[in-house]
């Protein structure tokens, strides 16, 4: 089943997410920010060839260290880098066939919501995407989508620490959101005829 295949990597993000392995985090989170910086300053060529430059200096001297090492040590240890080499990184058909199922699943899924939402099937949830594109039109003019994306990703890494360690206050002021959505929601479909069958 896709949907069961997709939520394999579901356990890692997690830990990710909340910080149970503050190095491995550390590193991602950083990882994440460096490049989302370094695009907000330079083209996309610019930022994969300034990497590319960077991994290779750091091998490349990696490799002419070690080789030196060995000549004035006189010792055989071989390449540096061999135990990498070695490792097996191809995929296999059945791991292409779970990735494309499980990329398949939310395509799929995305559709049919648009074609939901676009050919108004729902009344109510469509006048909420439209609402939310309206607002998504003033957010498009503060802000480019490198900036969105960089916000986005800090939230992803700082968000679910802050809901555990206040999880009890900030339960309470999202439940009276939603009631009081939920309250304006049901007046809207109260007026609306074609929202009627929705309420009930």
């Amino acid at each position: 089943m896709p949907s069961a295949v997709c939520f394999v990597f579901l356990p890692t993000a997690i830990d990710l997410l909340y910080w149970r392995d503050i190095k491995q985090t550390g590193i991602v989170f950083g990882s994440f920010l460096l490049l989302l910086f370094s695009l907000t300053q330079f083209s996309v060529v610019s930022v994969v060839a300034y990497l590319a430059l960077a991994a290779l200096s750091a091998t490349i001297s990696f490799r002419i260290y070690k080789s030196v090492l060995q000549a004035v040590q006189k010792t055989d240890e071989g390449h540096p880098f061999k135990a990498y080499l070695e490792l097996e990184i191809t995929l296999s058909q059945e791991q292409i066939q779970k990735y494309t199922d499980c990329l398949q699943f939310y395509v799929n899924s995305t559709l049919k919501e648009l074609r939901r939402l676009f050919l108004v099937q729902d009344l109510v949830d469509s006048l909420k995407f439209a609402v939310l594109m309206w607002l998504l039109t003033y957010v498009g003019a503060l802000f480019n989508g490198l900036t969105l994306l960089l916000m986005a990703v800090v939230s992803m890494f700082t968000l679910p620490v802050v809901y555990v360690k206040h999880q009890a206050q900030i339960d309470q002021y999202l439940g009276l959101v939603r009631t009081h959505i939920n309250a304006v929601v049901a007046k809207i479909q109260a007026k609306i005829p074609g929202a009627k069958r929705h309420a009930e």
